[in-house]
C-alpha cells in the first residue's frame, strides 16, 4: 500500500486532503505538531512532527512514498514560509519521498491578469508573491537536479472543510447567522474559489497517473470562479431565507493598518479583491480525466455545513 505523510494534517486543506487520500485506500500519516489524530480522519496515524525542526520532520516522515506539503503559517509569520518549504525538500530528499504541493495565485501579482494560465509568467509585487515564487524556484531546482520530484497545483481561495482561517469563514460568511452576506469586494467580480474536496481529489487523481508527469509540475486548478452576487444566491437557497449584501470594511483596516499587523498583512493583499480573475488549465483534464467540479450551490451549501451554519436540508434531517 502507497504510504503518503500529510504534514500540517490540523490544517483546513491537510485534514481534507488527508481524508481524500484514506478514501482512495492510501495509507495515511498525519503529521502534526502535538502528535494527534486530527478529528475526522479515522483510519490515519498519528505523528509528531514540526515543519521547521528538519530532523523531526525527516524522522517523522521516514519510509513514506508522498509527502504532501500542507504546512502553511499564519499570515503575519510568512517568514517561516521559506525555511519550512527547505525542510520539506530535505526531508523528500532524504526519503525518496515525492513533493505534492498546494500553490496559489500570488505569484502574478498586480495587475494580476484576468485569466491565468500555467504558461502565465509570474510578476509578484507584494512580499509573499516574492516568497512563493522563491519556494517554487527552489522545488524546480530540486526537481531539475533529480533530487526531488514535485507535482504543484495552483488553487484559489479555499472554502469548505471544518476549521476557520479561510475569507469564506472569516468574511462572507461571518455574520450569516444574522441575515448578513458581507463580500470582500466588488459583488460583480470574478474571483477564484477552490472547493477543498475539489482539490484535494485532483490531488489524488494526479498520484493516480505520475506517468503522465514530469520530475517537476505547475498545473492549474479550475474550481468555482464566481462573484459574490452568485455565491450569495447559492447561501440563500442553503439557508432558505434572502441575505442581506453588506461591503466589507476595507478603510477601516487601511486605517488600522500601521498598528495592527495582521492588517497589515490583508491590505497588502487586498488587490486580489478588487482585481478579476480565474484560473484555467490545458492540462489538469487530460492528465486526470474529469477535473472533479462539484456544482456551486451544493459546495456553498456543505461548505456552511462545516462551519456550523444551520442549512435547510440540516434542519429538514434534525425534524
Amino acid at each position: 500500500m502507497t504510504k503518503i505523510a500529510i504534514l500540517g494534517a490540523n490544517g483546513r486543506l491537510g485534514r481534507v486532503a488527508a481524508k481524500a487520500f484514506i478514501d482512495a485506500g492510501y495509507e495515511v500519516r498525519a503529521v502534526t505538531r502535538s502528535g494527534k489524530v486530527p478529528a475526522g480522519l479515522k483510519g490515519a496515524t498519528a505523528v509528531a512532527g514540526d515543519g521547521l525542526d528538519r530532523d523531526a520532520l525527516i524522522r517523522a516522515t521516514e519510509g513514506v512514498d508522498i509527502i504532501f506539503n500542507g504546512l502553511n503559517p499564519i499570515y503575519t509569520e510568512w517568514v517561516k514560509c521559506m525555511p519550512m518549504a527547505e525542510n520539506v525538500v530535505a526531508a523528500c530528499r532524504a526519503n525518496g519521498a515525492l513533493h505534492l504541493a498546494p500553490g496559489n495565485v500570488y505569484n502574478f501579482g498586480s495587475p494580476i491578469p484576468a485569466v491565468i494560465s500555467e504558461d502565465t509568467p509570474f510578476h509578484p509585487t507584494t512580499e509573499k508573491g516574492r516568497i512563493r515564487v522563491a519556494m517554487e524556484d527552489l522545488f524546480r531546482r530540486e526537481a531539475d537536479a533529480g533530487r526531488v520530484r514535485t507535482i504543484l497545483l495552483r488553487a484559489g481561495d479555499f472554502f469548505g472543510g471544518t476549521g476557520s482561517g479561510s475569507w469564506f469563514d472569516l468574511v462572507v460568511a461571518a455574520k450569516m447567522n444574522k441575515g448578513i452576506y458581507t463580500a470582500p469586494g466588488p459583488v460583480d467580480l470574478v474571483h477564484e474559489w477552490a472547493y477543498l474536496p475539489d482539490l484535494a481529489k485532483a490531488f489524488v487523481g494526479l498520484v493516480q497517473n505520475l506517468d503522465k508527469l514530469g520530475s517537476f509540475e505547475a498545473l492549474n486548478f479550475p474550481g468555482h470562479a464566481v462573484t459574490d452576487l452568485e455565491i450569495k444566491a447559492a447561501a440563500e437557497k442553503a439557508l432558505g431565507r434572502p441575505l442581506k449584501m453588506t461591503s466589507m470594511a476595507w478603510w477601516v483596516l487601511r486605517a488600522g493598518s500601521p498598528f495592527v499587523a495582521m492588517w497589515r498583512e490583508i491590505v497588502s493583499m487586498s488587490y486580489l479583491r478588487f482585481e478579476p480573475h480565474q484560473l484555467v488549465s490545458a492540462r489538469l483534464e487530460g492528465i486526470i480525466g474529469a477535473i472533479p467540479h462539484t456544482p456551486l450551490d451544493q459546495a456553498v451549501t456543505e461548505a456552511l455545513k462545516d462551519i456550523g451554519i444551520a442549512t435547510v436540508n440540516r434542519a429538514a434531517k434534525a425534524a
